[in-house]
């Protein structure tokens, strides 16, 4: 293993695509993902702030998502474009700071989201007449506020934290961007205490959060198996579904990748594992809300008409 001086600041990330025709078609793809995934979210956004048919709890917590998952995306696959059209995998320590701040920031805010979301469809289904007092703005606003300055204290602490260690033996990441499980086994000192304490805040962020969801959409699913109305049915289980659809997708690689021992896991899997939750979910989330969603949709169709009747 390559010996570093403890001065040497900065990484080297191994990055993700080998230096090959097929890494440049990979490379590619994900490029096209990327612009996919960019153009998506912030159509989302934009559409939800223009169209006053949209201005609920529920679109307004679906524009954050957007939000974070276009952040999410932009956190990283900017920087390994740079790395693989240069040549140069150096990442700076401030670049890597950077890169784990906004990833942990997202990836621990989302989840709170995910469980917001599905408090309101609990409130929206369950219990109709007090959705105005129970989802008003004011508890909209909190909600929100709560994830980004909860999710930004646990992610500033663990930075803080990883970029502090002794890195006496190699600054070389086996990922695409400085993730924490992937930088830990670099330090030399006996991490642990802290890999406690990852756990714990993975439980915290993530397992917590799950249980709200999973809570809520029992209550809703057996609310739902109740209504007499055949088409206020097949609407509640075409938005829960949708939702439960982008839990699946966030849930199940983070839970896979971080709630496992070290031992059982390994670099190149948590590398694989780590695009479908940084690259392809981003890119999948707006997509299944427009097109499952006949509201959006709705949404979408009137602002064709309103630009139409304006050029005409």
């Amino acid at each position: 293993m390559e010996e570093w001086n403890q001065t040497t600041t900065g990484f080297v990330l191994l990055g993700l695509f080998p230096p090959t025709k097929i890494g440049l078609l990979l490379f590619l793809l994900v490029i096209l993902i990327f612009l996919i995934a960019f153009l998506g979210n912030s159509s989302m956004i934009l559409l939800i702030w223009m169209d006053h048919h949209l201005h609920t709890p529920m679109y307004f917590l679906l524009s954050q998502l957007s939000l974070m998952d276009l952040m999410y995306i932009c956190s990283t696959v900017p920087k390994v474009a740079v790395n693989f059209l240069s040549g140069d995998n150096s990442i700076s320590l401030v670049g890597c700071g950077f890169q784990s701040v906004s990833f942990l920031i997202m990836a621990c805010a989302e989840g709170l989201l995910l469980s917001s979301m599905a408090y309101d469809r609990y409130v929206a289904i369950c219990r109709p007449l007090h959705y105005p007092i129970l989802m008003n703005k004011r508890m909209c606003l909190l909600m929100i506020a709560g994830s980004w300055l909860s999710s930004s204290i646990n992610a500033i602490c663990h930075t803080v934290y990883i970029l502090s260690m002794p890195y006496c033996k190699s600054r070389i990441i086996n990922h695409f961007f400085c993730d924490i499980p992937a930088m830990v086994p670099l330090a030399c000192m006996d991490t642990w205490t802290y890999e406690y304490t990852v756990f714990f805040s993975t439980n915290l962020f993530l397992f917590v959060p799950f249980l709200g969801i999973m809570a809520s959409y029992g209550r809703v699913l057996y609310a739902v198996h109740h209504m007499r109305s055949s088409q206020g049915k097949k609407k509640a289980f075409t938005t829960c579904s949708t939702h439960l659809t982008v839990v699946s997708f966030y849930y199940a690689p983070f839970v896979y990748t971080y709630l496992r021992p070290r031992s059982l896991r390994s670099p190149e899997e948590d590398k694989n594992l780590a695009v479908f939750y940084t690259i392809l979910t981003p890119m999948l989330n707006p997509i299944i809300y427009s097109l499952r969603n006949k509201e959006v949709l709705g949404a979408l169709q009137r602002l064709f008409e309103r630009n139409l009747s304006q050029k005409e």
